[in-house]
């Protein structure tokens, strides 16, 4: 029986998942392609979650999600988005690991240093990280899952065109900064 590191792991969950996705990614599929036992991966991971955590930061870094501290919003939502459309059902992975706080926080990291560029109230740029954070994986799981279901074929016809991530940002930002402009014009 081989011995893999922690890092080994993570390389061929990553690509278990694209070559299968998500619900096939178990560590009993895991362990069979790195050619051990299941309970040999506890050793690296408490449990399937931690591990998805550790895939989505492999999958982030991978990306480059964080590795542009310059980005501007759409920049940032963009790599984003380009990090999770690279592996298959990666928009999910991220959403699953950030869900049980296991991992992926470069995501609302990097989206939060762009928001802060923007020189906005506080509160403002909390909420607007988050709302770009939603915006970015929920277009992305649902264009993953279109473009999965065509190509099986459970969809006919000409596949959906990429959502226009920079017009839907581009909408957050102007009400983020007409709300901030409001605010400060109040006194606020």
């Amino acid at each position: 029986m081989a011995r893999h590191r922690r890092a080994d792991v993570v390389d061929r969950a990553l690509d278990v998942l694209d070559r299968y996705g998500l619900a096939d990614l178990t560590m009993r599929r895991l362990a069979a392609e790195l050619d051990v036992r299941p309970s040999a991966l506890y050793h690296h991971f408490a449990d399937k979650q931690h591990l998805l955590g550790a895939v989505a930061d492999a999958l982030l870094a991978r990306g480059g999600v964080g590795a542009a501290p310059d980005d501007d919003v759409a920049a940032a939502c963009r790599r984003l988005r380009d990090a999770l459309l690279a592996y298959r059902d990666g928009a999910e992975v991220v959403a699953a690991a950030l869900a049980f706080g296991l991992g992926g926080t470069a995501a609302s990291e990097a989206l939060a240093a762009a928001v802060a560029r923007e020189q906005v109230a506080d509160d403002l740029a909390r909420t607007a990280t988050g709302a770009l954070l939603h915006l970015v994986l929920g277009q992305t799981a649902q264009e993953q899952t279109h473009l999965q279901a065509h190509s099986a074929g459970a969809i006919t016809g000409d596949p959906r065109p990429a959502p226009d991530v920079d017009a839907a940002v581009g909408l957050v930002l102007a009400g983020l900064r007409a709300r901030d402009a409001s605010d400060a014009g109040a006194g606020g």
